[in-house]
Parts: C-alpha cells; structure tokens; sequence
C-alpha cells in the first residue's frame, strides 16, 4: 500500500491551495486566521509560495485550514457548483 494513501492533500501543489484560501476568504481574512506577513502586509500568492515552503510551522497551518474549509478537497476556483 502507499505511503500516502490517508494524505488527504496528496496530488494537492501549495499554489493551489494558497489560491483556493485567497478566493475564498479574501488576504485579510486570511491573515487574521493565520497571522503571518505574507498574508497582511503586501500580500501575493508569490510572496506567500516563498514563505509558505521554508517555513513548515505556517505551511502546516495553512494545510489544516484548507482541510477544514474544504473537506472533500475538491475545490471550484470558477464559483460554479460542482455536479
């Protein structure tokens, strides 16, 4: 059996996980829910991809609350409901 078989954010790359949080909680939000500086002061998805992969406490952070806001893993960027 695989290694990664209960990763749940197995396949899942940083970029698009960065990207779901920002649409949909919006930086500020965002930073007020993980209070790094990447995510207040300034913030982009480059700066924060920059941070995020030399810093695993916050990468940590940031992988448990895309799990809690998105459970299934699925994630629609378009805001169209998945059928």
């Amino acid at each position: 059996m695989s290694a990664q078989a209960n990763n749940p954010l197995h396949g899942v790359k940083l970029l698009s996980i960065v990207e779901a949080l920002e649409a949909h909680y919006g930086w500020e939000e965002l930073g007020s829910r993980i209070p790094v500086r990447c995510f207040i002061f300034e913030p982009s998805v480059k700066s924060s991809l920059k941070f995020l992969r030399r810093t695993p406490w916050a990468r940590d952070k940031v992988e448990q609350l895309f799990l809690r806001t998105f459970p299934s893993g699925i994630v629609n960027l378009d805001g169209a409901s998945p059928d």
